[in-house]
């Protein structure tokens, strides 16, 4: 099997780049598996850049092809990807030979790809945040970024109606949410479901125990303070307002806020200090060591509006922490309200968040008692078990190729 794997940037500080990282390193180890990847950047992933006319790479080893990027805004970079990874494939297929069996990518990257592993449905996040993505809401020094980030999704969602639609690309979902959604936007009823993993060596109990006090030193928190971690960016997406406005509800118990992520933290600002929280919230860097964020944490929550997964929830739960996911995301399927964590059912309920919160902080027996039950939910879902279910997709996808292809020599 030679595989292309098409993806703007890899590394393990996104969850979906994390999830295709931490794949193809098992696939890579695979026998007879020879693994090429597309892209502009690489973090945190052993690669050995492409040389022509070299042997075949021995097993374990991926083979990158950089291809070249452009500044400026996100929407004309990602035209300029679109178009600069097809033709350098194509390049690459006339030129030097190098055939690939299948082509496989995380989310729209291409228009050839013949396995998609899809982390989010734009036609579902416009539908259930076009209020909060109008203007109305938007202070007017933002309104440029608003205008670009509608342009973005209206193209996105041009793309996915094209691809999605497309019977002979075959589909992985990354949760039953997104396997809905993709049912109802695009008729296709056949999706693989492939849930996430964690990393459990490093994201467990112990390990954040031992880092707790440090941790809290480190952004200054107080032995008292109680601790609510958001991580990721597209903040918007993410429900960020709605905890800041839960907290505010909360602001006669010492409960803190800790946001990591690389998004534009000036829109929320402006919240926070009309709310009086600016004492209560702080804005973090993401960074590799991501673990820091949750052993500085006594509760994690994530009221997104939408999120196909939500993989800092899991990597939460894995840690032992309590954790509060919205309705709307792909990982409330594994938790049991209630019992290893709490479902909002609408991210969008601010008081109904801050009730949760409230009760996390009021009953310790309680909130010890979720993060144990979610560590042990978390332990079943690995990337090894992940890697398990793609090697078992991708070859699925390829005797599909093989059967079309056969079809239409014979007709």
């Amino acid at each position: 099997m030679r595989l292309a794997v098409v993806s703007p940037f890899l590394d393990r500080r996104h969850g979906t780049e994390r999830c295709v990282v931490e794949q193809i390193e098992r696939l890579a180890r695979q026998p007879g598996w020879e693994v090429h990847v597309y892209s502009q950047r690489i973090e945190d992933l052993a690669v050995v850049r492409y040389s022509r006319g070299a042997s075949p790479a021995p097993s374990g080893v991926i083979i990158w092809h950089r291809v070249c990027s452009i500044p400026g805004p996100h929407l004309l970079r990602f035209l300029w990807w679109f178009a600069a990874n097809w033709l350098q494939r194509r390049f690459d297929v006339r030129f030097r030979s190098l055939r690939f069996d299948l082509v496989y990518s995380p989310g729209i990257n291409c228009l050839d790809a013949d396995a998609i592993s899809v982390h989010i449905v734009f036609h579902e996040f416009v539908r259930l945040a076009r209020e909060e993505l109008g203007l109305r809401h938007t202070p007017f020094r933002s309104w440029p970024r608003a205008l670009h980030r509608k342009l973005y999704y209206r193209l996105i969602m041009r793309l996915e109606r094209r691809v999605y639609s497309n019977p002979r690309v075959r589909l992985a979902a990354i949760s039953p949410l997104v396997v809905d959604q993709l049912a109802s936007h695009f008729g296709r009823n056949d999706a693989t479901i492939i849930f996430y993993g964690v990393q459990t060596e490093v994201f467990c109990p112990a390990a954040r125990l031992a880092r707790h006090v440090p941790a809290r030193q480190a952004f200054h928190f107080g032995a008292a303070d109680f601790v609510l971690l958001l991580v990721g960016n597209d903040w918007k997406k993410k429900g960020l307002s709605c905890l800041i406005e839960a907290l505010a509800s909360c602001r006669d118990l010492p409960v803190f806020l800790l946001v990591v992520g690389s998004d534009d933290p000036r829109p929320y600002e402006a919240l926070v200090t009309r709310r009086q929280l600016k004492d209560r919230v702080q804005f973090a860097a993401p960074s590799a060591d991501v673990a820091q964020f949750y052993a500085a944490a006594d509760a994690y929550v994530g009221p997104s509006l939408e999120d196909a997964f939500a993989l800092p929830v899991l990597e939460a739960m894995a840690c032992g922490l309590p954790a509060i996911a919205s309705g709307q995301s792909g990982v409330a399927g594994i938790i049991t309200d209630g019992v290893d964590g709490f479902v909002l059912c609408d991210p969008r309920d601010a008081e109904g968040l801050a009730r949760l919160i409230r009760l996390l902080y009021e009953q310790p027996d309680l909130r010890r008692a979720i993060g144990e039950r979610a560590a042990r939910t978390a332990q079943r879902y690995t990337w090894e078990r992940n890697a398990a279910q793609t090697l078992a997709f991708l070859t699925a996808a390829l005797t599909d190729k093989h059967a079309s292809q056969t079809r239409m020599k014979n007709t």
